[in-house]
Parts: C-alpha cells; structure tokens; sequence
C-alpha cells in the first residue's frame, strides 16, 4: 500500500521532499478523436484545404505526428495513450471503418488505449479486427466478454509496460451504459467501474506494479468518483464527455490535472484534452520511490496551425481521402421533387427540409422513448433537387459533423425551447425550430420571450394531445444545440440523462432517405402561424 505524507489540492501538485528513486514520466494522450483524421475547424466540423493553408484549422494526425515527436524529443521518458471513441464521426470511419484509425494510431506509437462505447458500433467482430492491426494493447476491465468469441482472450482488462527499468500498469474502463450506447451484443456484460478497477489495482500490485494508470471512457464525473474511492491509481485519462481541462483557461469545466484524494489519501491526477485531436494533453508526473505522486503538472497542447504538419502523414491521408470522393458521388436515395433547404424559408417557417431531418432523427431513437424531435433551422445549409440523391449532397445539407443527442425535458422546458427558436424570426436567425412528433403555433405580434407560442401538441399513442408542462418527454436534438447553441441553454441546463454522442446527423438522414426511397418531400402543418389582423 503507498504512503502519502502531505497533499495539496491544486492543479498542480508538489509533495514531500525529493526522493532518491524518483522517476519522472511524460502522459501524452488524446481522446475521442471520432474519426478526425483532417484537419477541423473551430466548430470541431470539417476545414477547407484554403482554410488549413491559412492556419485556421486544428488537429489532425499530421499535426500530431509533429507535436508527439516534439515531447518525445524533449528528453523525458513519455508515454502516448488514449482515452477511447477512436471510431466514428466521419467519412474515414464510414470507408475504412477502423483501419485509418489504426494505421495513424500505429505510425504515432501509442502504448494503450481503452475501449470507448463507439468502439462497439459496429459490433465486436470490428473491434476485434482492429485490435489484431494495432500495435499496442487495447483494454477493458468493466466487462465480462468471456462469452463473445470475438474478444474472448484477447480484450484484456489491464497490462503492464516498462520504461526505463520501471514498470507502469495500464486498467482500461468503459461507460457502464455502453450496452445501451452502442452494439457490444449481448454477450458482452458490463460492471461497475470502482469495482473493475479496484479488482484490477490489486492484481497489478501484486506483481509489484506501483505505478498504475487509468485509461478510462467514462466521463469526467465518473472519473472523479472512481479516484475518490479506489486506492492505489496515479493517474486517470479520460475520456467520453468531451471535457476541456486548463489550469490557464477560463473556459475549462475544471484544472488541468485534476487532483483527488483516494480513500488512502493518496492523490490521483485526472485529466482529459477535449476531443477530436484538437488538443494533445501533456501530463508530467513525478513518482517517489514508493511509486507515490509527489508532482503532477501539465496543459493541454492546442494542435493549431502554428504546429506545422507533418508532410508524409499528410500526404498519406490526402491517399487515403481520395476513395471518399466516391462516398460523396454515392447515391443513398431518390427524392421525387425539390427538398426546399433555402435559409430563407427554413429560418421562418415549416420547410421541407426540416420536416425531412427531423423525421430522421425522431426515426432513429423512437424505440428509445423519444418522442419529440427539434433542430435548428441554422443547421439546414442546402436544398437537394428531385432526382437520385447522393452523399455528396447530404453532406452539403448537413456538413457540421453533429451528432444526435438524446436526453429528457419537462414539458414546460420544451415550451420555453420553442420560445427561443421562435424569438428572432424578424432576424432570420438559424434557431427557428425543426420538429417532428410535435406540433406548434406561434404569434409574431407577440415580443420575443413573451408568450409567442399559443399552442403545442405531441403525438402520444398514434393522437394529438396538449404538451404537459408537468410530464417529462424524451427529446432528441443535435450536439451543439444541446450544449447550448442557437440559444438552446435550456437544453444544457435542464436536459435529464443526456447523451450527445449518438450517429453523426448526416448519417441519420441517409439512412433514413434510404429507407424511404423514393422520398416525397412534405409539408404537413406542424408549425404554423397565427393569423395577424
């Protein structure tokens, strides 16, 4: 068991005195990358080649390659892993699945990662073979897959790695609800993650390993609940919720790291880079002899355009990105006429289009309780004419890279949603609210935020009937709006049981298109207008 003899609570720590077997090591690490192999731009959504060139874009493997071979050179002992949701997001993963994922994962030397929930989307046989490509091992301790042959003796909870004669244990831990999130199958059995990775400490201790990291996709919270109670973890990277850590930003859910005091009063750091590879988080932490942390410091390196890509990483990609032209030329359906998406008429009112997206979504969750669909006009960026349609043109209608999300809302929070899409119409704003198992109208006479919406229905067992204030509906929207965006803070801040890493949007809406061939584009009074004198 290791003794702490003093802990601070800051961001960064510093313990004890100077022991004479401390070993210092470098955590490089990045989570739910979601398939960005380009570069994004700062809305996290794709980046034009003009764009990158001018140093507006981030991320990107290529970048990567340049700032991970940098903090390798720097002269301290590093390590690079990763804290899950290397699946799904773009057009790489719908090609490639998880080959371009391990191809780059592989030429920047990762020494772990864990499973994200994404890494089931495509069941384990997906999983499976991508853990056979890469180089490193891939972990999960919350799970029994002793029953998927797939994964069965080759998906390991934990492993031990050695630098510099010292040895470092490596727990992987993903979401307990990725049963629910994604397709593990039934054969694959998820526990609670205290216990896992306390059954995991024990087993590593045992072999002498005192210097134990986490590697877990389960949200910043979870993260800091598990390093409250199980004694004996160093250092937790996480992953899953997407979180911005600083110790220098005013925009940061919280410092970078994160210091909690274990159940031994040991103090374990936490630490998460965002997503998307828009950050390279760079931990040094400082071990005694003990295997104690006496010093834990670090930020999250911004993969901006002032790091400087690496030209044969990003020559290969441009190799790999060709086949994708054809994905764009794809016809995923048929439309028997124009499917109006003019900004023009969908920030004002009903239009054709939103009808379309939002039946798209409300589709894909309804067997999860969802009932009532709402997206932002602003978020529509093209019609597509009648005829074959391809992906080409669906990722022109929808090219942000949003993802559904789902979560509850009381009925009266709906009202008060609905409110806010309807408050800048004079304006044209992109808030104006697409809907599908809902109905509504709308006074423009009445001030914004004062009482526009007259009336609101939601379709219940197959009839109309009047939104309950008092009931709670499940709701499905796109991720920016639920952190938020187009003025949707009700989302953020009342939103029960969320989750905002679904399919991404332009995936919802080919498949749906797909099943609905040829698509008759509609209108069918779902919004409407209060007549004005």
């Amino acid at each position: 068991m290791k003794t702490l003899f003093s802990l601070t609570a800051a961001g960064v720590l510093a313990l004890g005195g100077m022991a004479q077997a401390e070993f210092s090591l470098t955590v490089l690490h990045t989570n739910d990358m979601h398939s960005r192999v380009e570069s994004i731009s700062k809305y996290d959504s794709g980046c034009s080649a003009e764009d990158n060139d001018e140093g507006k874009c981030f991320g990107s493997y290529s970048r990567l390659v340049t700032a991970v071979e940098k903090a390798r050179s720097m002269g301290n002992t590093t390590i690079l892993v990763d804290g899950g949701d290397q699946f799904q997001g773009s057009l790489f993963y719908t090609y490639y699945k998880g080959k371009v994922a391990a191809e780059m994962m592989n030429k920047l030397g990762y020494d772990g990662m864990t499973v994200g929930n994404h890494e089931f989307d495509d069941g384990p046989e997906t999983l499976a073979g991508f853990m056979a490509t890469v180089g490193f091992p891939v972990l999960m301790s919350n799970a029994d897959v002793s029953a998927e042959p797939e994964l069965a003796g080759k998906l390991m909870p934990s492993t031990v790695i050695e630098r510099d004669g010292e040895k470092i244990g490596l727990i992987g831990l993903t979401p307990v609800d990725a049963g629910e999130l994604s397709s593990p199958g039934k054969n694959v059995i998820f526990a609670d993650p205290a216990a896992s990775v306390a059954r995991e400490v024990a087993a590593l201790e045992a072999q002498g390993v005192n210097k134990i990291i986490v590697l877990s996709h389960s949200g910043y919270l979870v993260d800091q609940d598990v390093a409250s109670k199980v004694a004996g973890i160093d250092v937790i990277v996480g992953g899953h919720s997407h979180t911005y850590l600083s110790s220098s930003s005013d925009k940061a859910a919280g410092p970078y790291p994160t210091m909690v005091t274990g159940p031994d009063g040991s103090p374990t750091a936490v630490v998460q880079a965002y997503a998307y590879g828009k950050y390279l988080g760079a931990l040094d932490v400082t071990f005694d002899d003990n295997g104690v942390v006496i010093n834990a410091s670090g930020e999250p390196i911004v993969m901006d355009g002032e790091v400087v890509e690496d030209s044969a990483t990003k020559q290969r990609i441009a190799e790999l990105a060709k086949p994708l032209e054809e994905i764009r030329n794809k016809v995923v359906s048929d439309a028997t006429g124009l499917i109006e998406g003019d900004r023009a008429v969908c920030r004002v009112e009903e239009c054709e289009m939103g009808n379309l997206v939002a039946d798209a979504m409300l589709g894909r969750v309804a067997d999860q309780g969802i009932q009532i669909a709402i997206t932002n006009s602003g978020g529509l960026r093209a019609s597509i004419d009648g005829g074959p349609v391809t992906m080409g043109e669906v990722l022109t209608v929808l090219p942000f890279q949003n993802t559904l999300s789902t979560f509850q809302l009381k009925g009266a929070d709906v009202l008060a949603a609905l409110e806010n899409g309807v408050s800048q119409v004079e304006e044209v704003k992109g808030r104006f609210p697409q809907v599908a198992g809902i109905k509504f109208s709308w006074d423009p006479s009445t001030g914004p935020n004062e009482g526009r919406i007259t009336s609101v229905e939601v379709m219940e067992n197959g009839s109309w009937a009047a939104l309950d204030p008092d009931k709670t509906y499940g709701v499905v929207s796109n991720n920016f709006m639920r952190s938020g965006g187009d003025g949707y803070s009700i989302f953020e801040t009342a939103g029960m049981n969320a989750y905002d890493f679904g399919p991404g949007l332009e995936d919802v809406l080919a498949d749906y298109m797909a099943q609905n061939q040829p698509y008759k584009p509609y209108k069918d009074g779902r919004i409407s207008k209060v007549a004005t004198n």
